[in-house]
């Protein structure tokens, strides 16, 4: 997993994004204005920020600007703001931002954002503008894209020998609905890398409820992140 820088002068906001981006496996770090953010940059080389852009000290685009000017925007940065014109956003993506989420931000969004600004760190180490192979090119996403935190369609994934599975019709009704569960339960797991936040929102299950459930049907866990591998 990667380690995220999170910079934002509201404490809430830090204390949501990082328990979110825990809860994915990420190692977070946490600034709240542009002088820590810059220590931590400097020490810690992280794999993503996220930057907010009104802040007391320095706003997040001067930090921006800054970082690309001095040749230290070398990982995806993502905008937030809850009150950006489209002039802000158009100044964030040429300067080299990734993406422009806007507050409040949903975890879809968030999830979504940060899953693309990493993939494009993976695929071209150093570069801002990367795009997957087969995608639209990049002069496709609008700004109206990077606001909402949209992103490039994700590859298609092979889930292995667990898509093609049949159920027993001859047995009990329980058992039957269990095996279908479970299989249904592996699916989205594999699907989501072993992300239990986002398998509870593609299942509509609470994570709680979505725990014990897995645990009454038996699905391990562990397995079943290492299949997703």
């Amino acid at each position: 997993m990667a380690t995220i820088l999170v910079v934002d002068d509201e404490l809430g906001i830090r204390d949501l994004l990082s328990e979110i981006l825990n809860d994915e496996g990420h190692t977070v770090e946490l600034a709240e204005n542009a002088a820590q953010a810059r220590a931590v940059r400097a020490v810690l080389r992280p794999d993503l920020v996220l930057l907010d852009i009104w802040m007391p000290d320095t706003d997040g685009v001067t930090l921006l600007k800054e970082w690309a000017t001095t040749g230290l925007l070398s990982m995806p940065v993502i905008m937030m703001s809850g009150h950006a014109t489209i002039d802000t956003a158009v100044e964030a993506t040429r300067i080299g931002a990734a993406a422009f989420l806007e507050k409040p931000i949903t975890l879809a969004k968030l999830l979504k954002a940060v899953d693309q600004g990493l993939n494009k760190a993976v695929a071209k180490p150093g570069l801002m503008a990367s795009v997957k192979v087969g995608a639209p090119p990049a002069a496709d996403l609008t700004v109206e894209v990077a606001m909402t935190g949209g992103s490039l369609p994700a590859p298609i994934m092979d889930l292995g020998p667990q898509s093609m599975q049949s159920f027993n019709l001859e047995g009990p009704l329980r058992e039957s609905r269990d095996e279908f569960e479970k299989a249904y339960f592996e699916y989205h797991l594999a699907k989501e890398s072993g992300s239990m936040t986002r398998v509870a929102e593609k299942t509509g299950l609470e994570r709680t409820h979505l725990y014990r459930k897995l645990k009454q049907l038996g699905v391990d866990l562990a397995r079943s992140k290492r299949n997703a591998l």
